[in-house]
């Protein structure tokens, strides 16, 4: 599968002399909109010159500016498919083999998603993940937010200060007001992106607090103001995204969490096998000093 122009970017946002580099962040928060400019407009946004904007979209890899935005308005249809709309175009590919490719698509899914984080990022998610001093939240969508409880219900095991947030959108901008600028938002955000985890989570970073974000290859909007993003890649033969990397990339981060943090961590859990079923303890992070 095909890498998206953000991951493309992100890729060698490193190498990019200065100029290229400020088109690179302009693109990425307001991703892909910016790019659908015309190259005066987008310059002008980047505060740069109209060849610096064509040089940086040879550098991704395109012959030309009307290329570079085919591809962004190719990504944007994409992201923009409801589950009805890709089931009417796939009708006519069904057959016999449909779980077999559904199955290698998920297995290409889960290579190429850790084909495309680095070791470096994983390791410094876990250390803030693990990290005791910060109380950590999770939430997602609605067809995410069953794997931020169910990474919530992991990191609780491992450690103290965990909380998914539950119940009416407008409740989880109230828990800001507990929050602090050392503790962590998780996001779990796929197309099609929903707006009141965007908001939600402008208004954490707006207080300082650290938003890490689980995404799709398209990159959902929320990436504009996230410490940290990681892009599973979803797509398989099926009018629905996958959500199996996704689950992989948490349980990966479970199990390097785990290892930072021993013995406590292994003594956390031996300590709630003796008490009793995990499923017993409340879903509210205690304040720093409790």
């Amino acid at each position: 599968m095909d890498e998206s122009i953000a991951q493309r970017v992100t890729a060698k946002l490193g190498a990019m002399p200065a100029g290229e580099r400020k088109v690179a962040q302009t693109l990425l928060a307001n991703y892909p909109l910016a790019g659908l400019k015309t190259v005066a407009q987008f310059s002008s946004d980047a505060g740069v010159s109209p060849p610096t904007v064509l040089r940086f979209a040879a550098r991704i890899g395109f012959q030309g500016y009307g290329e570079f935005q085919a591809a962004l308005k190719q990504e944007l249809s994409a992201q923009l498919q409801s589950p009805l709309a890709r089931s009417e175009r796939l009708a006519q590919r069904l057959n016999d083999n449909t779980t077999s490719a559904f199955v290698d698509a998920v297995r290409e899914n889960i290579a190429e998603t850790f084909a495309h984080v680095g070791e470096a990022q994983l390791n410094a998610m876990a250390a803030l993940l693990g990290d005791r001093k910060r109380s950590v939240y999770l939430v997602g969508g609605r067809f995410t937010d069953p794997i931020a409880r169910y990474a919530a219900a992991h990191l609780r095991i491992i450690r103290p200060h965990v909380a998914h947030l539950s119940g009416q959108e407008s409740a989880w901008r109230d828990r800001i007001l507990d929050m602090t600028r050392s503790d962590v938002l998780v996001l779990f955000d796929i197309r099609r992106y929903q707006r009141s985890l965007l908001q939600f989570a402008e208004t954490a970073a707006k207080h300082r607090i650290s938003v890490l974000l689980f995404t799709d290859q398209w990159l959902s909007p929320i990436s504009r103001v996230a410490r940290h993003v990681v892009a599973a890649r979803t797509s398989v033969p099926s009018p629905w995204d996958s959500s199996a990397a996704l689950f992989i990339l948490v349980e990966a981060l479970f199990g390097r969490i785990t290892e930072n943090s021993a013995p406590a961590s292994v003594k956390r859990i031996r300590q709630m096998e003796r008490m009793g079923p995990f499923e017993n303890f409340n879903d509210t992070p205690r304040r720093h000093g409790e």
